[in-house]
């Protein structure tokens, strides 16, 4: 699984570190940091925290080929 962040669309609501706390992380106040690449035991997790997104700014997906564009 690999995940994007759109920073531009992030609100910093935190819902994410919430619910997947392994892969998403604020530092500061607004500052998202996240795993692209999260470990497999971690796919609910993040799957629910991209849902819970208020402002859907989390992309999930498989990569298609080795770098390609995601599958949703």
């Amino acid at each position: 699984m690999r995940i994007a962040v759109d920073l531009n669309r992030c609100q910093g609501y935190a819902q994410c570190v919430f619910l997947a706390p392994g892969v998403f992380e604020l530092h500061g106040d607004e500052a998202l940091m996240y795993t692209p690449a999260p470990p497999a035991d971690q796919r609910e997790r993040v799957l629910r925290a991209a849902a819970a997104c208020p402002v859907q700014a989390i992309v999930t997906g498989e990569p298609v080929g080795s770098e390609g564009p995601y599958v949703r």
